[in-house]
């Protein structure tokens, strides 16, 4: 049973009720909208050419019902964008992406607001950990790693150390569930995320938001560009403390975890919004009080 030979209809109205099935062919298309009342129709072919019954998804279209791609209705449903069967020419003539000056300028002054905000309520947490990271072992108490920031370029991001001194060796590793290399303390702050405070200078010096992708190091990021499909599509914003990504998957240690982040990240660049970014701030203060996602 091929996808062109038979299509798959779902009926909104009954959608909760019942399971959608295969209910006719393409030349019944209209009628069956219109016996059916449906209301939307999702083409979801893999290969158009040839195949699309235009006259019908046009007649059905002019009778007022909704005829929508594949991708954009399982990218409105899952918060995500599908990377694998991707065309450029589909990013490039899709609504979304929009990003004005005046939107810029006001996420910028909104991350300065905030940066400095957090730098205040949280300043006797962070002499806490400092503190606490001294006493526990050997080694600096922040810790600066190299990281590609917005249009590729490097930076050095701040955290709290949480590892041993020299934990990587030679080359670098991701990380793991239950690290070994994490310390007494860096498992606690950790867990309550209180070692990205630091990271509030990265964003007062502008090399990064309070949400956007978050950045990774240069020796992964060469590799996941050759292998992982728009990848340094990331890299057209400012990487955040927290994203879209962080909230909805949870902590990526390989190819394939990247893979998948990167069709949360790619849905959030696509429709940036305030309204997003507060969503983002909210659900990650749920992660924070209840630990969730954190090596």
């Amino acid at each position: 049973m091929k996808s062109w030979d038979l299509w798959m209809i779902n009926v909104e109205k009954s959608v909760k009720t019942s399971k959608p099935s295969v209910i006719g062919d393409f030349s019944q298309i209209s009628s069956i909208c219109r016996n059916a009342q449906v209301d939307r129709i999702v083409v979801a072919l893999d290969e158009r050419r040839g195949k699309l019954p235009v006259d019908q998804l046009l007649d059905c279209r002019l009778k007022g019902v909704r005829v929508e791609e594949g991708a954009s209705f399982s990218e409105h449903i899952t918060g995500k964008l599908t990377v694998e069967n991707l065309r450029p020419s589909s990013l490039i003539f899709t609504d979304g992406f929009k990003r004005s000056q005046f939107i810029q300028r006001a996420k910028r002054c909104v991350d300065i607001v905030a940066a400095l905000m957090t730098s205040l309520i949280f300043s006797p947490f962070a002499m806490i950990v400092c503190l606490a990271i001294f006493l526990d072992s050997k080694g600096p108490v922040l810790y600066r790693q190299e990281r590609v920031g917005q249009d590729g370029r490097i930076f050095k991001l701040l955290k709290f150390r949480s590892m041993r001194v020299n934990a990587e060796g030679e080359e670098p590793v991701w990380a793991e569930v239950n690290d070994p290399r994490v310390t007494r303390v860096g498992k606690v702050i950790r867990k309550l995320r209180l070692d990205e405070i630091p990271q509030v200078v990265n964003v007062l010096k502008g090399e990064m938001s309070f949400v956007g992708p978050r950045p990774e190091r240069p020796f992964f990021t060469e590799k996941l560009q050759q292998e992982v499909p728009f990848y340094s599509l990331r890299h057209s914003v400012k990487p955040g403390i927290t994203g879209w990504a962080q909230i909805c998957y949870p902590y990526g240690a390989s190819k394939e975890d990247a893979l998948e982040k990167l069709k949360y990240d790619l849905y959030y660049i696509k429709h940036m919004s305030f309204l997003l970014d507060l969503t983002i701030f909210l659900e990650t203060g749920k992660i924070v009080l209840f630990g969730k996602g954190s090596r």
